[in-house]
């Protein structure tokens, strides 16, 4: 498959490929149960999914049996799963977001940010989260910024509506 075309997968699809990714991380194989339970849809949607994947020659399936990626799919993949790694450190590391509301905004984001915003976050992440010659850590001092701006709010909040 052209890899051009593998960038051209829907979000759904991309979510199918990351769960196969992740599932198969160990050296383990998948099973369509597994991706269904790890994605929360029916079975039969796992179904479709593989067949439409397998189709554009980035997984091996036969019915009934174990699903693995393609070398294609596998750099597919990884391309994905990337993409979410760099969006969750960034709400993390960066925004100091809970690590369950990071993972749940990465899935979403990780499908419209193309690969210059991309690259841009992964950068500014680099940039933030090292220290200058001087010390200063402007992640940990946004991050400290924002609780104190999230405590006035609150604040100001509870006296208007006191």
């Amino acid at each position: 498959m052209d890899p051009a075309a593998a960038g051209n997968l829907s979000s759904s699809l991309e979510d199918y490929l990351e769960a196969i990714f992740n599932l198969t991380a160990d050296g383990e194989v998948a099973r369509s149960k597994d991706i269904a339970d790890s994605l929360k849809v029916a079975k039969s949607s796992v179904t479709g999914a593989i067949k439409t994947l397998a189709e554009k020659k980035l997984v091996n399936h036969k019915p009934y049996g174990y699903v693995t990626l393609t070398p294609a799919g596998r750099a597919a993949a990884q391309n994905v799963a990337r993409k979410h790694d760099i969006i969750k450190l960034f709400f993390v590391n960066i925004l100091g977001v809970d690590d369950t509301l990071a993972q749940d905004a990465a899935c979403k984001a990780e499908h419209v940010l193309g690969p210059d915003i991309i690259r841009r976050l992964l950068d500014f992440t680099e940039f933030v989260t090292t220290r200058n010659g001087s010390g200063y850590n402007l992640a940990g001092e946004f991050r400290k910024f924002s609780r104190n701006s999230n405590t006035q709010t609150d604040s100001m909040e509870a006296a208007q509506n006191g």
